[in-house]
């Protein structure tokens, strides 16, 4: 079969075997907000164009799945695992001999407010083999994080922090970025500016008022200017931390590793524990879902 994780800014493919094994991969900067005039069918067939003269099945995930992408699959409501997720699968018209079928996302809510994930879902699926049967929590860091509370196979629940969006932004286009070296000239030895943003991030106070320190600190002298983006990264990872500490057990993280690698240490000082699993898993994760189509 052929797995399809299009995201917004990014496309990946992974040519699959009967038992998941992946035979080949695509990748490239082709997300579906590069795609004019709703031509994903020619880049598809640019990208993996080879792959449709052999295979005759294929499952797309992620934000071609959305308002924005192909087609809409809609929102899957929790908790969801395999078999709600496969119901909800939107056949895609497509002129090739084979099958194609479009991924819906998940929707939760929390104190009447939605919450939605479209493409971690798949990543989730792809990780429950390592998790067991007791299942436990799943944090995907990125530009949008996602918590997500997982047992006997199925997504109970989840929660979305924009830590690495808010991060970007400040960084570009807010007063405190003015004072951060550009990019590529970042200092931080031994992660001492990282680590004091997340302590920063424990102490009361909130966010707002905790935003405005990365300022003063660099304009006063008590941190070298080079070592502000650590520190800014620290202090928002630390309330997004904050936010998930009454989440019990240890945390398996899925995602790049840089990202996984950041994350660890910073719930390994905040006294939590850390499990990094394999980066990606979407492929698994489709072929999970692609069994009895």
């Amino acid at each position: 079969m052929i797995a399809v994780d299009w995201g917004t800014s990014s496309f990946r493919a992974y040519r699959l075997d009967g038992h998941g094994t992946i035979l080949d991969t695509s990748v490239s900067p082709r997300g579906i907000l590069t795609v004019t005039d709703g031509r994903f069918a020619d880049v598809l067939r640019q990208e993996i164009g080879p792959w449709l003269e052999v295979e005759r099945r294929m499952l797309l995930s992620g934000m071609i799945g959305s308002r924005q992408g192909w087609r809409e699959a809609p929102y899957v409501a929790c908790p969801a695992g395999g078999a709600e997720i496969r119901q909800a699968l939107i056949p895609l018209e497509l002129d090739w001999p084979g099958k194609a079928w479009l991924a819906p996302g998940l929707s939760c809510r929390s104190d009447g407010v939605p919450d939605l994930m479209r493409g971690e879902e798949v990543q989730i699926l792809g990780a429950l083999g390592e998790l067991g049967e007791d299942g436990g929590l799943i944090c995907l860091p990125g530009t949008h994080s996602k918590w997500a509370r997982v047992a006997r196979g199925r997504i109970m629940g989840f929660e979305t922090h924009m830590t690495g969006e808010s991060f970007a932004v400040l960084r570009q286009h807010s007063i405190l970025g003015r004072l951060m070296p550009p990019a590529g000239q970042e200092q931080d030895p031994e992660d001492r500016a990282f680590a004091q943003g997340l302590a920063r991030a424990k102490t009361g106070g909130g966010l707002l008022h905790h935003l405005f320190g990365a300022r003063s600190l660099g304009l006063m002298g008590d941190l070298p200017v080079a070592g502000l983006p650590a520190y800014l990264s620290g202090l928002l990872i630390g309330h997004e931390l904050a936010a998930t500490a009454a989440i019990p057990g240890p945390v398996h993280l899925i995602g790049s590793e840089a990202l996984t690698e950041r994350y660890s240490k910073a719930l390994t000082l905040s006294g939590r524990i850390a499990k990094p699993m394999a980066p990606d898993r979407a492929a698994a994760g489709l072929h999970f879902l692609s069994q009895g189509l």
